[in-house]
C-alpha cells in the first residue's frame, strides 16, 4: 500500500482462525454470571441479550452454566443437565447464530462455594476439603462435605453429559470452569486441598481431578470443541496456591497431550476482586507452554488488548464488564468510540431488562 493508506489495522480487529472457526476479530465476550434465568432455567430476554453481543465472526461465551442437580451456587443462574433446560438453551443459540456469532458455553460447578438452600434435599455443597471460608464476607456459603475418592468419577460424569447436552444445545462448544475458586480449582490449589488420597498432595494428584474432566468433555465431544478457564494467580473465594506459576505451567504442558481448542487465562493482576492491582507475575509462560489458542482476560481495555494481540501475549481477549454496558463493543474498539459505564449494582440483579439489555448502542 501507498503512504495515502489508512492507519494499520487495530490488532484487535483482525481475523484469526481458532480450530475450525474462522474468527473476524479477536474482541471475545466472557462468561458473566448474570442470575436471570429463573430457577435455573434459561429465559427468552437472554435472546435479546446475547444477540445484542453477537456479531459477524464474533466469539461469545455463555455465562457459567451448573452440570448437576450440586453444582449450582447462586440464585437464578442457569444449569444444562435437565431436557427442559437444554431446550431452554436452544433458541437463545439459535439466534446469536443467526447473527453470524461463534457460541461456546461454560460448563461449570460452584463446589463449596454454595450454600445447602440450593443443593439437593438441603444438603452440604461438595468440595475437595471440609474446610469452610474463614472470612466474614463468605459467612453466605455453607460449609461444605469432602468428596469420597469413589465419588469423583460421577462428577467426571456430570461435566461430560452436559458438555453432551451443550452441544445438543446447539453451542459449539465448551468451556470446563477451572477458575475462580470453583469446585475444580478446589481441588488444584494447595491452600484448599487438604487431601490425602490420589487427588490431593502433589501438584499431579491436585490436577488429576480437572484433567480428568477435560479428558472426558474431549472424549464427548472431540478436542476441537473443548476450552477451559484458568485462574491460577488470583485467590477469589479463599483459593490460594503457594506456587501460582508452578500451577498455571503444569496445567498448560498437561493440557497440551488432549489437544483442547483453547486456553482463556485470569490476568495475575486480578488477585482478590475485579479490580486490578500491580502484579510480578506473567502469563508469557503459559502462553509459550500452552500448544492452542491462547485467551487472557482481566481489566483489559482496548489499548491493552491491542497491545496483547500485537506484542504476542495472546490471541484473544475475553472482555466482561465491558461488554455488559457496551453490547457493540467490538464496534466501538474499531470506530474508538466512548464506552458507556457500567454500572455494578445491576450485575446480579434478577431484573429482565435493567442493567441486561438497556445498555445504549452508538446509533
Amino acid at each position: 500500500m501507498g503512504s495515502d493508506s489508512t492507519a494499520d489495522p487495530i490488532p484487535l480487529l483482525t481475523p484469526y482462525k481458532m480450530g475450525n472457526f474462522n474468527l473476524s476479530h479477536r474482541v471475545v465476550m466472557a462468561p458473566l454470571t448474570r442470575m436471570r434465568s429463573y430457577n435455573n432455567v434459561p429465559q427468552p430476554h437472554a435472546i435479546l441479550y446475547y444477540t445484542q453481543r453477537a456479531s459477524q465472526g464474533g466469539l461469545l461465551i455463555a455465562e457459567a452454566t451448573a452440570v448437576s442437580d450440586t453444582a449450582q451456587g447462586f440464585p437464578h443462574a442457569p444449569d444444562i443437565w435437565t431436557k427442559e433446560q437444554v431446550e431452554a438453551w436452544k433458541p437463545i443459540v439459535d439466534a446469536v447464530h443467526a447473527k453470524g456469532s461463534i457460541f461456546f458455553c461454560q460448563i461449570w460447578h460452584a463446589g463449596r462455594v454454595s450454600n445447602s438452600i440450593y443443593q439437593p434435599n438441603g444438603q452440604a455443597p461438595i468440595s475437595s476439603t471440609d474446610k469452610s471460608f474463614t472470612s466474614n464476607e463468605e459467612q453466605q456459603f455453607t460449609p461444605p462435605r469432602r468428596l469420597r475418592t469413589d465419588e469423583i468419577p460421577d462428577i467426571v460424569n456430570d461435566f461430560k453429559l452436559a458438555a453432551r447436552n451443550a452441544i445438543e444445545a446447539g453451542f459449539d462448544g465448551v468451556e470446563v470452569h477451572g477458575a475462580h475458586g470453583y469446585l475444580l480449582e478446589q481441588f488444584m490449589k494447595d491452600k484448599v486441598n487438604d487431601r490425602t488420597d490420589e487427588y490431593g498432595g502433589s501438584l499431579e494428584n491436585r490436577c488429576r481431578f480437572a484433567l480428568e474432566v477435560v479428558e472426558a468433555v474431549v472424549n464427548e465431544i472431540g478436542a476441537e470443541r473443548v476450552g477451559i478457564r484458568l485462574s491460577p494467580f488470583t485467590e477469589y473465594k479463599e483459593s490460594r496456591d503457594s506456587n501460582p506459576n508452578a500451577l498455571g505451567l503444569y496445567m498448560a504442558n498437561a493440557l497440551n497431550k488432549y489437544n483442547i481448542l483453547y486456553c482463556n487465562v485470569v490476568e495475575p493482576r486480578l488477585l482478590h476482586t475485579f479490580d486490578p492491582v500491580e502484579s510480578p507475575h506473567s502469563l508469557m509462560p503459559l502462553r509459550k507452554a500452552f500448544n492452542g489458542t491462547f485467551m487472557v482476560a482481566g481489566g483489559y481495555n482496548r489499548q491493552d488488548g491491542n497491545n496483547a494481540i500485537a506484542e504476542n501475549r495472546a490471541d484473544l481477549v475475553a472482555y466482561g464488564r465491558l461488554f455488559i454496558s457496551n453490547p457493540d463493543l467490538p464496534k466501538r474498539f474499531a470506530l474508538n468510540a466512548p464506552l458507556n459505564k457500567y454500572n455494578r449494582e445491576t450485575f446480579y440483579t434478577s431484573d429482565p431488562v435493567v442493567g441486561y439489555t438497556d445498555y445504549p448502542f452508538l446509533e
